[in-house]
């Protein structure tokens, strides 16, 4: 771990107490379904495997939009300790991604050995690749981010970390800013 985010680890605990409770939640309160089937999507992961979101169905799925150099980094520990927590119901994947102030600089191996060295990391990281709107943009978050293949979502990750789950049927349920720890009570009650 550099000085950098020895540091940015420190702040993490002052950085949601200021933000944490105000943050933006999204619920698809009309339980929409989507116009394109989520379950047709895939990814390659960083390991240079292809996960079929076909083999997800049945559980809920939180994507993650992720960085090493960010003041929400800590987060990997709480999506980790939520993924061990409703392991039976819950797939986390993480999305690396350096659209935000250059926060992820480090190449997929890189990326993996971080994660797994400082956050014991056992979920699906995608390969790294773009979550904003760009001609680049994963073809995932160009699904999480249009209503006219998710049915209601048009929201882009604000930042890193930004959460969207979806539930068991292939539905985008909700959408939780960054500043919402995965390990807050509106987030665990979505996973109930």
């Amino acid at each position: 771990m550099t000085m950098k985010q020895r540091i940015l680890k420190w702040f993490y605990p002052i950085l949601m107490k200021l933000a944490g409770k105000k943050a933006r939640v999204l619920q698809n309160e009309k339980n929409v379904t989507p116009l394109q089937s989520f379950y047709q999507l895939n990814i390659l992961l960083n390991n240079g495997e292809t996960l079929d979101f076909d083999t997800l169905q049945g559980k809920k799925v939180l994507l993650v939009n992720t960085a090493s150099d960010c003041g929400y980094t800590p987060q990997y520990k709480e999506l980790q300790q939520l993924q061990d927590q409703y392991k039976d119901k819950l797939v986390v994947i993480a999305f690396p991604s350096n659209d935000f102030k250059d926060q992820e600089k480090g190449t997929d191996s890189s990326i993996a050995g971080f994660c797994e060295v400082n956050y014991g990391i056992t979920f699906p990281l995608a390969k790294k690749s773009s979550v904003v709107k760009s001609p680049q943009q994963n073809k995932v978050y160009q699904w999480l981010t249009d209503e006219k293949a998710n049915g209601w979502n048009n929201q882009p990750p604000e930042w890193n970390f930004s959460k969207y789950l979806v539930n068991e049927q292939g539905i985008l349920a909700y959408y939780f800013a960054p500043s919402v720890s995965p390990l807050d009570d509106r987030l665990q009650q979505a996973i109930l």
